[in-house]
């Protein structure tokens, strides 16, 4: 009986990951054809003749696109990231297509980037990297904070959460943590808060790690923000539709927020990892309002970005396309109900 040879496509391929896909595939002995671009209309076509794909975009999986896959009896589709937010659920039922993403490919990519980012809000580097840029090496008036007296208020406590909770605490942070789901180990800890209005009361610092639902959209608001500590510093590695944009620079303006790291930002498909070639030609005026601003600070969707998160989500990835096609089932399957 002749060998059924399994061939992937997949879509997206940076440098960066070609040689982490390179050598899967020759450790596995299985066809990867590496796409540089996006899966979309436009590219769709290529994934004719092979049996899964892997991808990773800030692109919507329209109805289009995973039509066309299924016409071409690819069933099997592999995302090297988290999110699924953007994909059609309908036209993912309806053409039985089975969804896998890497739901851990480094947690401590992303809260160590959390973390070093507070810690320049706390120091004010921005400030004094702009002063000595100038020629000032005054030290006043930007007196700075320290975490160990400052209470650090941590939503949802899945991996990552959890990785910036030890390295909060290795500062000597307090820790208050909200989550509907309790870690059974933080639980005998106590730290956890009912309400997230609990929370908002007594954190100076708000470090945020929920995913994007329909629930969590806007979770920091006018309303929220209105119930937090003057001054407080608010992180955002997770996702940009978390916090009301047009709020956040309110809350900016008037003092209610003391600062802010974004890692990600609401508005930001089409314009995170793009050159434009100079920062006026950035198409989007409240992005450029926050960068701006010396107590803000903007990172492009770079926290999960390190050498072993890009080894990580291009071979689980791979490996979990593999367990779809041959198998029909993967333990990181994403059901959509």
């Amino acid at each position: 009986m002749e060998e059924t040879i399994v061939k992937i496509i997949a879509y997206g391929i940076r440098d960066d990951e070609k040689p982490y896909l390179d050598q899967w595939s020759e450790e596995k002995g299985i066809e990867v054809k590496a796409v540089a671009e996006l899966l979309d209309e436009t590219t769709v076509d290529q994934a004719k003749g092979y049996d899964g794909a892997v991808v990773y975009q800030q692109k919507p999986y329209t109805a289009e696109v995973l039509d066309k896959l299924a016409s071409f009896g690819i069933k099997s589709l592999s995302l090297r990231n988290v999110g699924v937010d953007n994909i059609d659920a309908d036209a993912i039922k309806r053409n039985g297509i089975k969804v896998t993403n890497v739901p851990a490919y480094s947690p401590n990519a992303i809260a160590e980037l959390t973390a070093t980012q507070l810690m320049r809000l706390l120091r004010r580097t921005n400030t004094f990297d702009r002063k000595i840029a100038n020629g000032d090496l005054r030290w006043a008036p930007d007196i700075a904070d320290e975490l160990d007296q400052m209470t650090v208020g941590v939503i949802a406590t899945g991996r990552i959460g959890r990785k910036a909770i030890n390295i909060y605490k290795g500062f000597g942070a307090k820790i208050v943590a909200y989550d509907i789901f309790h870690n059974p180990e933080l639980e005998k800890e106590g730290i956890y808060v009912d309400t997230l209005d609990e929370l908002y009361a007594q954190a100076d610092v708000i470090s945020l790690h929920s995913p994007a639902t329909k629930e969590n959209e806007h979770m920091l608001d006018d309303d929220a923000f209105s119930k937090m500590k003057d001054g407080v510093f608010i992180l955002n590695p997770a996702r940009g539709a978390l916090i009301d944009t047009d709020a956040l620079i309110r809350a900016l303006d008037s003092g209610k927020v003391g600062g802010a790291a974004l890692d990600v930002y609401e508005n930001e498909v089409g314009i995170f990892n793009t050159d434009f070639g100079s920062f006026d030609a950035i198409p989007d005026e409240r992005l450029k309002n926050l960068i701006k601003r010396e107590n803000v600070l903007v990172t492009p969707h770079i926290a999960f970005y390190t050498k072993t998160a890009a080894k990580n989500m291009t071979q689980f990835a791979l490996t979990s396309n593999v367990n779809l096609i041959e198998k029909g089932t993967d333990e990181s399957e994403v059901k959509f109900d």
